[in-house]
């Protein structure tokens, strides 16, 4: 496979509570994880959900963050996908935890690309 980018999977278990429901602070957490390493936030939209939790998604460049949380879990799903070398997504985890002060959390890790030629047309043609 050509790798095309990194995805993380990052599940942050025993965070804080009020910081999981505090939409304002997570936006600005995550964009600043973002431009930390290096990526070019080209947008964002967050919805405070009730009576608690935050989505949130950054748009940048070189594709996304997002977070879902759940407070009375003192959890937070987050998916990072950055496209490219250049970027170190591993860094954005861990400026995400510090924010979140989750004292636990495990990163899934998947290299994102294109099947080769042959086995792309495979798939399209089984499909029809």
């Amino acid at each position: 496979m050509n790798a095309v980018g990194t995805h993380l999977l990052v599940e942050f278990q025993a965070c804080n509570a009020e910081t999981l429901n505090d939409l304002k602070g997570l936006r600005t957490a995550l964009i600043s994880a973002a431009e930390e390493v290096g990526a070019t936030v080209i947008g964002d939209t967050f919805h405070q959900f009730s009576p608690h939790g935050v989505t949130g998604v950054v748009a940048i460049a070189e594709s996304h963050l997002c977070i879902h949380t759940w407070p009375e879990y003192a959890y937070a799903a987050v998916d990072i996908f950055t496209c490219g070398d250049s970027l170190t997504p591993h860094l954005a985890v861990e400026r995400i935890a510090d924010y979140l002060e989750s004292t636990d959390h495990q990163v899934t890790e998947i290299r994102r690309g294109p099947r080769s030629p042959v086995a792309t047309k495979a798939a399209v043609t089984a499909q029809a």
